[in-house]
């Protein structure tokens, strides 16, 4: 399924608050992504879906990009940061990458530098 970086940013972001508080909220989005409280597009309907009060999960098309994009995030800002990058930077320069870069690329780099395990890291 093709989706645009942003909504691949909302994926990420539902994944990345489920990880650290349980329980996801359109508003608990908005602040982490620093935006107005989102409305949820059609699009979006295919990807998650909203109880009665309020609570936001995903579905399990959404989970996969989420996942996906979430574990690219995360092996890029930890390869960055062995690098030599400040983490703050290191952070903001993979989620200028993790959504361009290519399948192949992406595992080469997590065999090469990280032998194929992603390491622990906060949000």
């Amino acid at each position: 399924m093709n989706i645009y970086e942003s909504a691949e940013n909302y994926l990420e972001a539902i994944l990345s608050l489920h990880e650290r508080h349980g329980l996801v909220r359109s508003i608990d989005i908005a602040n982490e992504l620093h935006f107005s409280k989102p409305s949820v597009s059609v699009a979006m309907k295919k990807l998650l879906e909203m109880d009665k009060d309020g609570f936001i999960s995903l579905l399990p098309s959404g989970e996969e990009i989420a996942r996906r994009i979430y574990e690219r995030h995360k092996l890029l800002t930890q390869f960055f940061i062995r690098l030599g990058v400040d983490p703050e930077v290191a952070a903001a320069d993979a989620c200028k990458v993790e959504h361009d870069l290519s399948e192949e690329t992406f595992q080469k780099m997590k065999e090469h530098a990280l032998g194929g395990k992603l390491p622990e890291m906060e949000g």
